[in-house]
C-alpha cells in the first residue's frame, strides 16, 4: 500500500511540474510606435524644399508583427515610397494613408527598442526621402 501512495504522489507531482512548464510562454515585447514626420528630419536637410510637407505614423508591435498607420499631405507629388520596413510602394497621391501588418526581423525589433528607427516617406522629387519622423517606442500598450 505504501509503495502505490508513493507512487500516485510521484505521478501527482510530475503531473504538475509538467502543467508548470507546458503553460509558462515566454514574455512577448509590445510596443507602441510614434512619430510625426516634416522635411526637417530628413538628412541632409538642405535636400529637401517643401516645408509644409507633414505626416504622422502610429504602430503597435506586439513581437515581430507590427501594425501601423502612416498618414501624409502636402507632398510635392505622389508617395513613391515609405518604409522602416517596406510600407507601401507606390503608395498614393501627394495626400493620403495606408495602413497594413508587417513582420519585422530580430534585429529590427532590437533597434526599434533602442529608439534608432524612423520612418521616411519618398517622392519622385525628393527620392532620398521628402518626409522623415524618428520613432519612439514606448513599451507596453
Amino acid at each position: 500500500m505504501k509503495k502505490l501512495v508513493s507512487i500516485l504522489a510521484a505521478g501527482a507531482v510530475a503531473t504538475l511540474v509538467f502543467a508548470a512548464l507546458s503553460s509558462a510562454q515566454p514574455a512577448v515585447a509590445h510596443f507602441r510606435l510614434t512619430t510625426t514626420l516634416n522635411s526637417a528630419q530628413e538628412i541632409p536637410k538642405q535636400a529637401v524644399k517643401n516645408q509644409v510637407a507633414h505626416g504622422t505614423f502610429t504602430g503597435t508591435l506586439v513581437g515581430t508583427k507590427l501594425t501601423w498607420k502612416l498618414t501624409w499631405a502636402k507632398l510635392t507629388g505622389p508617395a513613391g515610397a515609405a518604409h522602416i520596413v517596406p510600407l507601401c510602394t507606390p503608395c498614393g497621391k501627394a495626400t493620403g494613408s495606408k495602413s497594413g501588418t508587417s513582420t519585422i526581423s530580430a534585429s529590427l525589433l532590437k533597434t526599434i527598442q533602442k529608439h534608432g528607427t524612423y520612418v521616411n516617406v519618398h517622392t519622385a522629387k525628393n527620392p532620398n526621402g521628402e518626409i522623415r519622423g524618428q520613432l519612439v517606442a514606448k513599451s507596453g500598450m
